[in-house]
């Protein structure tokens, strides 16, 4: 089977300021894996890398099978918008839209008939505590309800590769664990393979393996059992 992800040899420099170099690294579908580091070691270069929204100096980019520096803007788009869910430490909610207008947004872009958007997205939504939330606007909820939205949003057009970049870096310990526990059991249930950029611990945690950006380079470290967090979502 295609893996989600697979990096080979990757060079990435801005300028004279080296980020990445020979960087190889391979997510299989439905696996989870944090990309640990320091603030400034290129934890988020490598994302947009994924996301096709860097291309690389040297080596390859695959997604889901796809190239990404051989796509055009146009292709990279696709891609990302038919395979790709993204969940952000800022949750980047559209604060002129309700709840379950957010996250109707990805099935709008692909195409999905109005009506049945916002259905869905408002199924979503009760499905995560916030059927009672589904015109709120993002100032009107909380930072933890926020989160739940855009991980929704993330989620709601079934991706097969989710990247979330620092997903709980603006919450509290206890709304950040709900949070953990939410990305680890709605990933599983999709089939989804997870790219969890994070330096936290807590958040690496939920993953199956680690991988640690260190000298412009990946290093594989031993993973925590995700069993814990997996045990906690189930009813």
């Amino acid at each position: 089977m295609i893996p989600a992800v697979e990096l080979a040899g990757v060079r990435k420099a801005f300028g004279t300021q080296l980020v990445l170099h020979n960087v190889s690294l391979r997510v299989g579908r439905g696996e989870r894996v944090a990309l640990l580091g320091e603030s400034g070691s290129g934890k988020s270069t490598l994302l947009n890398l994924l996301a096709g929204l860097e291309s690389p100096d040297a080596g390859t980019v695959r997604v889901l099978g796809h190239e990404m520096s051989a796509l055009d803007a146009d292709g990279r788009a696709r891609v990302r918008r038919e395979h790709i869910g993204f969940v952000f430490q800022a949750f980047h909610l559209l604060a002129h839209l309700s709840a379950v207008q957010n996250v109707a947004v990805p099935l709008l872009l692909a195409g999905e008939r109005a009506d049945i958007a916002q259905q869905r997205a408002a199924q979503r939504l009760a499905s995560v505590g916030l059927g009672e939330r589904l015109h709120a606007l993002p100032r009107e909820l909380s930072g933890g309800e926020q989160q739940r939205v855009a991980l929704v949003r993330a989620l709601v057009h079934e991706p097969e590769l989710v990247l979330a970049d620092e997903p709980t870096g603006n919450l509290d310990p206890s709304s950040a664990q709900r949070a953990l526990e939410e990305i680890a059991s709605t990933v599983d249930r999709c089939g989804a393979a997870l790219v969890l950029v994070t330096h936290s611990e807590q958040a690496a945690r939920i993953a199956q393996r680690r991988v640690r950006l260190l000298r412009h380079t990946l290093e594989e470290e031993p993973a925590a059992a995700p069993a814990a967090v997996a045990r906690s979502t189930q009813p």
